[in-house]
């Protein structure tokens, strides 16, 4: 049964981004925010999908603690889910994202279009620069900038290092940082076309205030994703994907 899921799954969730993707070009001559109007539609999409084709739900969590206006926001990442989410539950979400993906004909034209904030990792200081100039520019629209610190889609269980990229916009950015854990990975795992039912819980937690050291500030960040994040893996193991 999971494997007729996941190619019905896979299938639907193609056809909706070729047709959501073609039907908003015209979007791109208007105000940013008909963009991102398509972008929410698209995830919304996606999410209904998921529920009625692969048995997945999605539960979300510890919105008490994401505080109003500009945030800096560090999210686990195990999913191609973990980017999606964010145009339905966040307002004019400003995502850091690898810059190559901005070439990329269709989506990447969304990309530049409601700017999002590039980071080219080869480029090394002079990237840096301008995601941190891209990010400053997006708290001043009072936007969410939400950036997955460990750079890549890490399995759940795995080590990976958190890099600097977070603590430089901390620092720079003077804003709190709401981390985020979640278990996506036990139920749509990268490299994997199989899609387990079950329920992918994101959860918010609690704000790091802003001001703290830098050696202090990643050493309760990652503290707090890891340890929400193993809990939320455990929670999902036991509610038990098939």
């Amino acid at each position: 049964m999971i494997y007729l899921r996941s190619i019905l799954f896979n299938g639907a969730f193609y056809l909706w981004s070729v047709f959501m993707n073609v039907l908003w070009i015209p979007s791109l001559a208007l105000p940013r925010g008909a963009t991102e109007l398509g972008q929410t539609y698209w995830a919304r999409g996606i999410n209904v999908l998921l529920r009625l084709v692969a048995g997945i739900r999605v539960e979300i969590r510890g919105q008490e603690h994401v505080p109003q206006g500009p945030v800096l926001m560090a999210a686990k990442h195990q999913s191609a889910w973990d980017t999606m989410i964010f145009h339905v539950i966040t307002h004019h979400p400003a995502i850091v994202m690898k810059k190559e993906l901005l070439a990329l004909p269709i989506y990447g034209w969304y990309c530049r279009k409601t700017k999002m904030v590039p980071i080219d990792r080869e480029q090394g200081m002079k990237s840096l620069r301008e995601m941190i100039a891209a990010a400053k520019e997006a708290a001043k629209d009072g936007r969410p900038i939400i950036i997955f610190p460990q750079g890549t889609r890490i399995a759940p269980g795995v080590s990976a290092p958190y890099l600097p990229g977070v603590a430089a916009l901390y620092g720079q950015l003077g804003l709190p940082c709401v981390p985020i854990a979640l278990n996506s990975g036990l139920f749509w795992k990268h490299r994997s076309f199989l899609k387990s039912p079950g329920t992918i819980v994101f959860e918010y937690l609690p704000p790091i205030p802003a001001g703290l050291k830098r050696k202090e500030f990643m050493a309760v960040l990652e503290e707090r994703i890891e340890t929400a994040s193993g809990r939320l893996a455990a929670e999902g193991r036991g509610a038990g994907p098939d």
